[in-house]
């Protein structure tokens, strides 16, 4: 029906045809959030609601000007909250459209991949264990196939697959024949034919019955939600006790009530969980620019807490560049690829032969270049062999494949099977410890005998040397007179090693001086030999000092005493680790207080992705399946941008920190200097729209360009914070009562002096109390610097959205102050020069008074 050669595909012109009838597989399970969302969320606020009730109550008494003022400023607060959510949203949304997944199809004849939704019904997908199917196919060929169907069914046991035809009738869940969009394959290889894409798949069914989808709030925005809830409450005791005593006082009881209200709102940093979201939003961006992918915004909180960080050697550490350096044949020879003949070396060239049909990679060279497709150990093998002369092409049709067992990470071995004229020859590689003791026979160039326990240990020495120059060894073996149906590991041949070397990338060793300096603790975890791990641990500059940990010490966590387990936690490399004991790693490490960041790439390294506290999937050579795992994806598969996506996570939690501490302390200060001037007989230093104002002008702009700090140079010469530290620890609430009353004290002296000194009334002098107020919260932005940095030159003089903040939050000001309407509504007067005397050197006063005590703390 689908008119497809399962041998060839579908050629172009077909498929274009496909693509313009059936269009991209898209799933369209993500709708954006739209405009009229975001603008009805910035009214969810009670707080909004208690200004949306002030201004009634302002119209309702006849006050028109100050009603439509409070209408003003609300709908100024909506507009700020609209383009920053819009911004957060849409960023979200962007990095929801990086990094495609691709997958293997077989068109013309030829094997490519192409991204996912170019996919249409009758393209041959080439699956194999690790893959997240990308469409609904109908298996053709299966070996050994499993897959996790749970996304569909709720079956948590991953099920068997074959080709054999089943009734129409049969239900989803027993269709035994058939791989489901977004279903991930555990184990085995297979080739299928698509049957439907895009919302035609069964996925896209479900997905089509999905209205919305909840997206959860981050650990952050909880808590600083808390924090809001606990300072309404506060706050509005606050109020109410200040509007009753300026009534008692005498004063306007309307003009106490909206005092009161407008407190409130000025008090509580209602805009904290939208200015955290977009400093997030921010982070994540950045760090998608530099290739570290998250899927998450509590990835980002994460990242600045993380104490070690497991990482694999191959790819990560090294640049997953594979070459083979030497053969060495089971007589022990060794010979360099381009020496190897069969006739001078026959031993090195069997060992070559049977690695190219034990192989599922291509390598097609055009125009001189070479282009490998496939595991990259599997493409340097090929490479070799074409170096010794050996035609691929022809050798493969000579003897060609019948049946593959795959490579399995409790094995750790892959047998593939193949007609010759003799029946039927098996091609095996692996792990060489795996082989060795699989293996029976071995022929040393004088007839094949059986291989001895000595023969074993003789071979053991020589991998361990080999091992110790930090070359990566997979054994070669063969089986001439295979049974089909058999054990493809019975009754080996020993053939012989092949030696490989993966080069150091050469930005590591700067990243882990950098993790050592941030106090973060770097631990290899590998697969490979323990001697070939402290080899590229020595050339990357990671500590071996204490040797190579195997990861049977893991499996038998549970029987070791307190001394063992805390030289296992010290340790720094474990070799010959299974994806189980990587699991077992992570929760051992996690249950003595670390925040563990692990890297994986394969389907078994899923549940220590998953696991720990921060997931990191390679991109590049990754599978699908560890990166839908994964809290992080690496597009470069680099470990210094592991680093880089750090120190960003360590600069957005202090920058969060830092506009939080300057929203309490500003906050902090209005309500002490209208609550202290009420209380003691004062004339009201604040009116309800000055404080609205005051509200969007000082508290807004600043807060956002602190989102947007750099970060200290020595942000990454810090030992992490603790997990559980909360936003502002006991000794910043401190700090923000000392910032708060410093600005009190200032604005609460100005409106002395204004008073008693220049003989101002109540208007000039309140116009002397507000600006104070205002300019001491610009200038309080300065104090908002790290404690080790320079008091002129440091990450807040740095920022040039501070600047551009102060000059337009400086610039209101003056309008608010000398244009006529503005100045009316606020009921504001244009100081003279003594007026602006006593503004400018009592706002001044908190900031000089902040950095002299600073200065004499470090002494």
């Amino acid at each position: 029906m689908l008119e497809t050669d399962p041998t060839r595909g579908l050629d172009d012109a077909e498929i274009d045809r496909r693509q313009l009838r059936c269009g991209p597989n898209l799933l369209q399970t993500h709708v954006g959030t739209p405009f009229w969302h975001i603008v009805a969320h910035q009214f969810t606020s009670v707080l909004v609601w208690l200004l949306i009730g002030a201004m009634v109550l302002a119209v309702v008494f006849g006050d028109w000007l100050q009603g439509i003022a409070i209408g003003v400023v609300i709908a100024i607060n909506a507009l700020i909250g609209v383009v920053t959510e819009s911004r957060a949203v849409r960023s979200m949304e962007a990095l929801r459209r990086i990094g495609r997944t691709t997958t293997r199809v077989r068109r013309a004849g030829h094997m490519i991949e192409v991204a996912a939704e170019a996919l249409v019904p009758g393209d041959i997908l080439l699956l194999e264990g690790g893959d997240i199917v990308t469409a609904d196919a109908r298996l053709i060929e299966a070996t050994n196939m499993a897959i996790d169907e749970s996304l569909l069914t709720g079956e948590s046991e991953p099920v068997e697959k074959r080709p054999q035809p089943l009734a129409p009738e049969t239900r989803l869940a027993d269709r035994a024949c058939m791989a489901f969009r977004g279903t991930a394959i555990t184990g085995g290889v297979g080739t299928a034919i698509v049957t439907a894409t895009a919302m035609q798949t069964e996925i896209g069914r479900i997905s089509s019955l999905v209205a919305s989808v909840g997206v959860a709030r981050t650990p952050l925005e909880r808590q600083l939600n808390v924090l809001s809830s606990q300072l309404i409450w506060l706050t509005l005791g606050v109020a109410v006790v200040i509007a009753f005593a300026g009534i008692a006082d005498g004063r306007p009881w309307l003009m106490m009530v909206q005092t009161a209200i407008a407190l409130a709102v000025a008090a509580v940093p209602e805009g904290l969980p939208m200015v955290s979201t977009l400093a997030l939003a921010r982070g994540m961006w950045r760090m998608a620019r530099r290739n570290a992918l998250l899927d998450s915004l509590p990835a980002v909180e994460t990242l600045g807490a993380t104490t070690v960080i497991c990482c694999d050697k191959t790819g990560t550490l090294t640049e997953n560049r594979m070459t083979v350096e030497s053969v060495m044949d089971a007589a022990g020879g060794i010979s360099q690829t381009a020496d190897i003949e069969p006739g001078t070396t026959p031993g090195a060239f069997a060992v070559l032969e049977c690695a190219t049909l034990c192989n599922r990679a291509e390598v097609e060279r055009t125009d001189g270049l070479v282009q490998g497709i496939g595991d990259p150990l599997e493409v340097a093998l090929l490479l070799a062999a074409g170096d010794a002369g050996i035609e691929i092409a022809g050798l493969r049709a000579r003897l060609p494949k019948l049946d593959e067992d795959p490579f399995d990470s409790t094995s750790k071995m892959m047998a593939t099977s193949h007609q010759a004229a003799n029946g039927l020859l098996i091609a095996v590689k692996g792990a060489p410890e795996a082989i060795i003791t699989r293996a029976t026979r071995i022929d040393e160039g004088n007839g094949i005998r059986v291989l001895t326990d000595d023969d074993r240990a003789a071979w053991r020495g020589r991998i361990d040397e080999l091992a110790g120059r930090g070359l990566r060894m997979l054994a070669i073996a063969r089986c001439e007179d295979g049974v089909p149906g058999g054990d493809p590991y019975e009754d080996l041949e020993f053939l012989g090693l092949v030696a490989m070397r993966d080069p150091p990338r050469l930005d590591v060793r700067d990243a882990l001086a950098q993790c050592r300096a941030a106090g973060i603790r770097v631990v290899m975890v590998t697969g490979d030999h323990g001697l070939t791990a402290r080899a590229i641990a020595r050339d990357v500059g990671l500590d071996d000092s204490d040797g190579w940990h195997g990861g049977e010490n893991l499996g038998r966590l549970d029987t070791l005493d307190e001394a063992a387990r805390e030289e296992l936690a010290r340790a720094t490399i474990f070799a010959r680790v299974t994806p189980e004991e990587k699991l077992r790693l992570v929760e051992f490490l996690q249950g003595r207080g670390e925040v563990v960041a692990m890297t994986g790439d394969g389907v078994n390294d899923a549940p220590a992705l998953k696991r720990a506290d921060m997931g990191v999937a390679m991109g590049v050579r990754g599978t699908p399946v560890a990166r839908e795992a994964a809290d992080m994806v690496l597009r470069d598969d680099s470990f210094a941008t592991i680093v880089f996506a750090i120190e960003q996570g360590r600069v957005i939690f202090t920058n969060i920190r830092k506009f939080v501490f300057y929203l309490l302390s500003c906050n902090l200060s209005e309500i002490l200097v209208v609550g202290l001037a009420t209380l003691g007989g004062l004339p009201l230093p604040l009116l309800p729209l000055q404080i609205l104002f005051l509200n969007l002008v000082t508290d807004v702009f600043p807060a956002f360009a602190l989102s947007a700090c750099e970060g200290a140079p020595d942000v990454m010469d810090r030992p992490p914070r603790p997990p559980g530290e909360p936003v502002l620890p006991r000794r910043r609430w401190i700090a923000v009562a000392l910032h708060g009353g410093a600005i009190t004290l200032a604005t609460l002296a100005a409106l002395f002096i204004a008073i008693q000194w220049l003989g101002y009334d109540d208007r000039a002098a309140v116009t002397v109390s507000f600006l104070t107020l205002a300019f001491a919260q610009l200038w309080h932005v300065f104090n908002m610097r790290e404690r080790r940095s320079g008091l002129l030159v440091n990450e807040v003089t740095r920022n040039p959205y501070v600047w551009g903040a102060l000059a337009l939050c400086t610039g209101l000001l003056l309008a608010a102050t000398y244009l006529p309407g503005l100045s009316h509504v606020l009921k504001v007067v244009p100081p003279d020069g003594a007026g602006w005397a006593v503004v400018l050197g009592a706002s001044l006063a908190p900031l000089v008074f902040a950095n002299i005590a600073v200065m004499l703390r470090r002494r």
